[in-house]
């Protein structure tokens, strides 16, 4: 295995924060917005994130929604690598199964030679879509087959980032490049390091898989509260010392939002919370401003949807939001808050990162 340091995979907390702090954007689509202008906030938020003291940046891979602009994560890593000089970048995730693990290997080996010790690849096994858009992304109709080989697949893909296939394989002759090959070559030279693997998951499947491997965990809290802590005990029951990992070590990404005022917090998250319900509806589209949002009668179950949608989000001023990570932190054990803030304007998702990091005295440059 090529060299993986500690140090690219455990965080360190700034000032006052309980955990290191991370950044996970959906480059989110609001209404009267373009493309264009999502992928720019990306990297006015990275930027910011760089600058004070937030560890990592992800992006995650969704599809068909027309208020999520992330669906090519490594093109926006390679984007955002050329803007920024220390944040780790990664995905959170990039849904392997979608994709021939032969070129996931090549599009991050190339990451990492333009960004070098800096980018994480996170995985998952779900689609990131619908059924219909997963099986015109992986050219099948039989979707529970792709997740039932994403062991296989990952290991596969750890053979190509790592150049190692044994002798006989019938991929011993392929090589991921740019990548370890390349040192063997005459007269070549390169990095011993890879990008470090996170499996991601919103169930006990990939935690356990996390901790049989002895790799690190990310676990979807944000959409998946209820399975928080069985998943996270169930990683460090089944974790087992390895040549990346020593102790588990796990992240859980949580919405959390801060604003000057807690009215108007509220008011931000209202409107993710609509784009949900229309997502679950089957009626994706575009981030509803925070006016549309107060404006819609919801009937009685869209209600009851938004009321246990937002009780999982971190809301308010900036001292509440700060209570409520430090109280999460503690209950669940984490290791990393990553923290995705999902709000119609971009000015509205700066603002917050900006207020969370001023409520624990991170750094300012």
């Amino acid at each position: 295995m090529d060299e993986i340091r500690g140090d690219e995979i455990r965080g360190r907390a700034e000032g006052t924060a309980p955990v290191p702090l991370s950044v996970l954007d959906l480059v989110t689509v609001g209404q009267g917005r373009t493309a264009t202008q999502a992928l720019r906030t990306g990297v006015d938020i990275a930027r910011l994130a760089e600058r004070r003291g937030f560890h990592r940046y992800w992006v995650a891979e969704h599809h068909s929604m027309p208020g999520v602009a992330s669906s090519s994560p490594a093109v926006i890593l390679a984007h955002l690598a050329a803007r920024t000089e220390r944040i780790r970048l990664g995905s959170g995730g990039v849904m392997l199964p979608n994709h021939a693990p032969l070129v996931i290997a090549e599009q991050f080996g190339t990451l990492e030679a333009m960004a070098p010790g800096r980018i994480d690849l996170g995985l998952g096994r779900a689609p990131g879509t619908d059924g219909a858009t997963a099986a015109a992304l992986r050219r099948t109709d039989r979707l529970n087959e792709g997740a039932e080989d994403f062991p296989q697949q990952l290991a596969e893909l750890t053979r190509f980032l790592d150049d190692d296939f044994p002798d006989g394989h019938p991929y011993a002759r392929i090589h991921a490049v740019p990548g370890p090959v390349q040192a063997t070559a005459d007269g070549g030279v390169q990095s011993p390091a890879r990008p470090p693997v996170w499996l991601l998951g919103s169930s006990g499947f990939s935690a356990r898989l996390a901790g049989v491997l002895g790799l690190p965990f990310a676990f979807a809290h944000h959409f998946s509260a209820q399975n928080t802590i069985p998943a996270l005990d169930l990683y460090r029951e089944s974790f087992q010392p390895s040549a990346v990992l020593e102790a588990p070590y796990a992240l859980i990404g949580v919405s959390a939002l801060a604003a000057d005022d807690e009215r108007e917090a509220r008011r931000q998250v209202l409107s993710g919370a609509l784009s949900m319900v229309r997502l679950r509806t089957s009626r994706p589209g575009l981030i509803p401003t925070p006016e549309e949002a107060e404006a819609y009668t919801f009937s009685a179950m869209e209600r009851e949807f938004v009321d246990s949608w937002l009780a999982n989000i971190v809301h308010g001023t900036a001292d509440q939001v700060r209570t409520g990570l430090d109280g999460l932190a503690k209950r669940t054990g984490a290791d990393e808050l990553m923290i995705t803030a999902n709000a119609h304007s971009g000015e509205a998702r700066l603002r917050s990162y900006e207020l969370i990091a001023d409520a624990y005295g991170m750094p300012t440059a």
